[in-house]
């Protein structure tokens, strides 16, 4: 492999996908909404274009000779359409790109959010089926995609799905910039009893999985059509990290309490309110699928990241707090 496509290498996870590789001697191509200069800097092909337009999908897989799909429309609320065109339609597009063109290998940024049905998740591995109800549009595309992903493998096209969990660190313009204005102004609360565990992963961590994926898949072929939870050295009361970021942010300590049944009852009548009134350009501060994950322990094994490509993390949870508060802080 030479040259590697990244389709959202602009983002959050995309850049450090980027940077990594770089890192380890490949040329990269980005494709997503806009260029970065950041990227250009580092010599990046950056292609402009629309996932849910196959003919600008097309012109950025062309010449390539593998893709990391880590593009996608992550939230928490929205229009379906908007999460199915992105999530979908852009996955299938990816799919038909590569077959035309015959790049034979791809990995897949998945979600552990597909198998989540809103009880609690314990040490489970890659055996744990599909959930069998959607809580939000997002897990429901996501997992529309990764099954198309896998029934498309053959002899010409291999795949591996990577579902990395909570993905943390410096430069995260969407999940952290909104816990810490939420912590600021006093507006969090500890949903549930405290007791539940999580997984999360330091971004850089989650890029480096990205690339010994898809090394091993290139090697290994009997790897095409798995799927892989990644995660830290192990998984931490979902409240201490919550209060670990908050910490980061700068912000005085999460308290006070709301039971399940209450968050979740709001964030029911809130997607009602929302949608009825159509709602779209904004997230409604609870959801049913939120207040879930916000009590309930959702936490894997990583065996098999580590037994068939040698995934561990690299950065430790205390360096990448360390890095988070440094970025996060003003310098005194």
């Amino acid at each position: 492999m030479k040259t590697i496509l990244v389709t959202g290498g602009g983002g959050f996870l995309g850049t450090a996908i980027v940077k990594d590789l770089l890192a380890h001697g490949y040329q990269v191509r980005s494709f997503s909404r806009k260029t970065y200069g950041h990227l250009e800097a580092l010599g990046v092909h950056c292609v402009k274009g629309d996932i849910s337009n196959p003919l600008d999908v097309a012109s950025a897989v062309k010449g390539v000779d593998a893709v990391i799909h880590a593009a996608a429309l992550a939230s928490i609320w929205g229009r379906y359409e908007d999460f199915y065109n992105a999530n979908v339609l852009g996955t299938r597009h990816v799919i038909n790109a590569m077959k035309s063109f015959g790049v034979k290998h791809l990995v897949y940024t998945s979600s552990p959010s597909i198998v989540f049905d809103g009880e609690s998740i314990e040490g489970a591995d890659e055996s744990l089926p599909y959930a069998r109800k959607d809580l939000a549009f997002y897990p429901a595309t996501k997992k529309i995609a990764e099954k198309e992903v896998r029934e498309a493998i053959g002899p010409d096209f291999m795949a591996v799905c990577l579902r990395p969990h909570l993905i943390w660190g410096p430069h995260d313009p969407h999940f952290f910039p909104r816990l810490k204005e939420k912590a600021l102004a006093g507006k969090l609360k500890q949903v549930g009893d405290g007791t539940n565990r999580v997984d999360n992963i330091y971004v850089e961590n989650a890029a480096r999985a990205h690339r010994q994926a898809l090394e091993a898949l290139v090697l290994k072929p009997q790897l095409s059509g798995r799927a892989y939870f990644l995660g830290q050295e192990s998984e931490r009361l979902c409240w201490d990290f919550v209060g670990d970021l908050v910490e980061a942010a700068g912000a005085k300590p999460v308290s006070g309490k709301v039971p399940l049944w209450l968050a979740y009852g709001l964030g029911a009548v809130l997607e009602f309110f929302y949608g009825l009134f159509r709602v779209f350009d904004s997230e409604p501060p609870m959801t049913k699928l939120l207040a879930l994950q916000l009590a309930k322990s959702h936490y894997f094994s990583h065996a098999n990241a580590h037994k068939d490509f040698g995934y561990e993390p690299l950065v430790s949870y205390e360096e990448g707090m360390k890095a988070l508060r440094d970025w996060a802080l003003p310098k005194v």
